[in-house]
Formats: C-alpha cells, sequence, structure tokens
C-alpha cells in the first residue's frame, strides 16, 4: 500500500506546471536516450540517459505521457506530424525541443519508429534521441519560433494548429527531399 500511495504522489508532482529556466543541459555525443511507448503514447520504458537527463525517477515516468517533457516553445503541428507518420507505420526523424523536470531543456535528434507483432500491427513506439548538433538547432529553433507564433495568433487552438501545420507543409513542400531527408542533411 505504501508503494501504491508514493507512485501515486510522484505521478501528482509530475503534472505540476513546469516553467522553463532557459538553462539549456547537454548530454555526451555517444550516449543515446531511449524511449518506448504504448499506442496511447503512456511511457513503458526509459532509459538511464533519459532519467538522468530529464531529471526524472522511473518511477515518475512509467505510464505517463510522453509529452510529460513537452516543451511549450515546441509547435504543435510538429508533433501532429510525427503521429500522422508513427500511425502510418513510419518512422521519422526531428529535431525536438525537450523540456526537463526542472525547468532546464534539452535539444535532440529523435528517430521514432512504431514496433510491429508478428501480424504486422504496430503494438507500440520506440524512440533513439541523440544530442542535436548547434547547426541544427539554430536552424530549427527558427523555423519552430514561426511555427509556433502562428498557433498562437489564434485563439482557437485547432485554428492555429491547422494554419501551423499549413505553413509547415508549404515549407516542406517546396524541399527537393523527404523531411527526413531534410532533418537528417541539416544535421550533417
Amino acid at each position: 500500500m505504501f508503494a501504491f500511495k508514493r507512485l501515486l504522489r510522484s505521478r501528482r508532482a509530475v503534472r505540476r506546471i513546469v516553467r522553463p529556466t532557459g538553462r539549456e543541459r547537454r548530454f555526451p555525443d555517444d550516449e543515446i536516450i531511449v524511449t518506448k511507448t504504448d499506442l496511447k503514447g503512456r511511457i513503458t520504458y526509459a532509459n538511464e540517459v533519459f532519467l538522468a537527463v530529464a531529471g526524472f525517477r522511473e518511477e515518475e515516468v512509467i505510464g505517463q505521457p510522453h509529452s510529460i517533457i513537452r516543451h511549450p516553445d515546441m509547435p504543435r503541428c510538429l508533433f501532429q506530424v510525427m503521429w500522422e507518420t508513427i500511425q502510418r507505420g513510419e518512422e521519422i526523424f526531428a529535431y525536438v525541443l525537450n523540456l526537463c523536470k526542472n525547468g532546464d531543456h534539452y535539444w535532440v535528434l529523435a528517430h521514432v519508429t512504431p514496433t510491429f507483432d508478428h501480424q504486422g500491427r504496430i503494438e507500440a513506439y520506440h524512440s533513439n534521441r541523440r544530442t542535436a548538433p548547434e547547426r541544427a538547432v539554430r536552424r530549427f529553433a527558427d523555423l519552430y519560433r514561426e511555427l509556433k507564433a502562428i498557433e498562437d495568433r489564434h485563439r482557437d487552438r485547432r485554428r492555429g494548429l491547422a494554419a501551423s501545420r499549413e505553413r509547415f507543409d508549404a515549407l516542406v513542400g517546396r524541399l527537393d527531399v523527404s523531411f527526413n531527408e531534410w532533418v537528417l542533411k541539416e544535421g550533417a
């Protein structure tokens, strides 16, 4: 009973509003953050690198939505694109700004893939993340600020998301490569 109450308290603490500090955390280039989620995006596994960088204990994140580390400066349209892609059974690469438990932030190059069962159905999602190169961070931070500003200009969140997504699709549509190729090229 005591362990269950402690788990409930730790989950309540995670739901608090975290204000970004503006301090960036880095982690070694040779380390990889790994998380796995169920089909709803709830964390089912988090490696030690994730826990150390994000500042959580394992019992605070297991069962929580992966959005627990979502930074408020990230445009919602990017997550919409990510979800659509992995739900189609495809992989996606994206630069993502994440929020630590204490409000610090860290940039990653995320590679998110569906996990399939023996019958070819998606049963979970798997994400590997490496530290993001500074050049790519500068490029994508500018893009994300633009998309987030579009979202924030609208009182209606759905309209803001639609407008931001329209801008995102227009930008990607002008590329001579796929979104994944563009992301990887920007970090090279």
